[in-house]
């Protein structure tokens, strides 16, 4: 029988998974946030006239639409962003949008329906939220669900 005895530093160990935890989500974070960078940097949301641009611009993000919208509105963005937006601005700004550069300005709201949504999801809509041309914010919307324009993996 043999028996083995070591030395145990609690601290080093603590330490040691402490640092292991920072590394694994910083590299998850790059790697997610490198992914939404690349998405936003690859679709220009300038210059969108038309209902194809639209459908295009969409389509730039992977999503398969209707050819022409289900529902167009006109809105006001609010002066000033209460804390209920919060999740949501937070929303926009992984897509690089801002919608505190329009708060107070008069937009679009362009409601597409999304065809190809992973997993054969029915009742899925686009929205593109636009100004003169330009797509300021959008989001994929659900029954259950509200995420960015980025394609769910």
């Amino acid at each position: 029988m043999f028996i083995l005895t070591a030395r145990v530093n609690v601290k080093k160990i603590a330490l040691t998974a402490a640092v292991a935890v920072v590394v694994c989500a910083s590299a998850a974070a790059v790697l997610f946030g490198a992914r939404q960078a690349q998405a936003a940097a690859a679709v220009s949301p300038k210059g969108i006239k038309t209902a194809d641009d639209r459908a295009a611009y969409l389509q730039e993000w992977g999503w398969q639409v209707s050819p022409e919208a289900t529902l167009t509105e006109e809105l006001v963005l609010p002066e000033e962003f209460g804390e209920e937006y919060t999740k949501y601005l937070a929303l926009q700004a992984e897509m690089g949008f801002d919608l505190a550069d329009h708060a107070g300005k008069r937009i679009k709201r362009y409601t597409y329906e999304v065809l190809n949504y992973p997993g054969g999801e029915t009742g899925v809509s686009a929205h593109l939220l636009m100004r003169r041309n330009t797509v300021i914010g959008g989001e994929i919307v659900g029954k259950d669900f509200l995420h960015s324009l980025v394609m769910p993996s």
